[in-house]
């Protein structure tokens, strides 16, 4: 899709609005309205926004007045909030990336945003201050709820918890790329919407890897949707930081970013 097809002169088809007569903005401020396209782009998406927001509120409010499945010893709204918290940077960083990344990529919109000033480089680092406030919404959203029904994190967990946030962003935004820039946008809305539901039910989010049979156990074990939840229960529950997850999340962050930076294809 070109600009003048969208509706976008050439000096707005980035979503960033005229160009300053002297030149371009500096980069913090193009990555910044860059970023602020970007985040409106994925609230007006009303099939992402279900995945980011709808299913893991009702998840948390079944988990919450349910007693199955098990979750573990402790008072079950306290080990619930921390996995649903965990599902909502799956689903902001990794499903909806993936599949809007695809999408821009199958009808050449990463080809042209990677020509205006904001560049390559800045776009990665919009797209990743998109996924973040997404994130924020939705953790300020379900921890409200999470509240209203009996959920008392430890007083010291904010900043364990922000630090398993940040990790986990970094490791699901590279995961979502390496998949949305090697296959074509139809492959890549199976793969990450199946990706989701088995990582929802067996990678150890809702259902803590302690809970699940031994087999899938070890296998949830060395998975980053399960050292993002393990973490943040630990945080939330105990205010401490999980030294071993956080290392399982740095390096599938690590080796998915050089992968992706091997293989991404900005067009088809």
């Amino acid at each position: 899709m070109s600009a003048t097809e969208s509706g976008l002169g050439p000096a707005t088809a980035s979503g960033l609005g005229p160009l300053p007569a002297g030149g371009p903005a500096p980069t913090l401020t193009r990555v910044l309205a860059q970023a602020r396209f970007e985040l409106g782009t994925l609230l007006r998406n009303g099939e992402q926004l279900l995945v980011a927001l709808v299913l893991p509120l009702g998840a948390l409010v079944g988990l919450a007045l349910s007693t199955s499945p098990s979750l573990g010893s402790g008072r079950r709204i306290d080990l619930a909030v921390p996995g649903i918290l965990a599902l909502c940077v799956i689903s902001a960083a990794f499903t909806s990336q993936a599949i809007s990344t695809a999408f821009d990529r199958r009808y050449a919109v990463l080809r042209l945003l990677g020509t205006t000033p904001v560049g390559r480089d800045g776009l990665l680092w919009a797209k990743a201050l998109a996924t973040i406030a997404v994130e924020v919404l939705q953790w300020v959203v379900l921890g409200v709820v999470g509240v209203v029904l009996g959920w008392h994190p430890a007083a010291a967990s904010w900043f364990p918890a922000l630090l398993f946030l940040l990790a986990g962003t970094w490791a699901f935004v590279a995961l979502a790329l390496l998949l949305a820039g090697t296959l074509r946008a139809e492959g890549v809305l199976a793969v990450a919407n199946l990706l989701w539901i088995l990582l929802l039910g067996l990678g150890g989010v809702i259902v803590p890897r302690s809970e699940l049979p031994a087999g899938l156990a070890h296998v949830a074990a060395v998975l980053p949707s399960s050292a993002l939840a393990d973490g943040l229960r630990t945080a939330f529950v105990d205010g401490q930081v999980a030294g071993i997850p956080l290392l399982l999340l740095v390096i599938w962050g690590g080796v998915a970013t050089l992968l992706a930076r091997r293989t991404f294809r900005w067009s088809d």
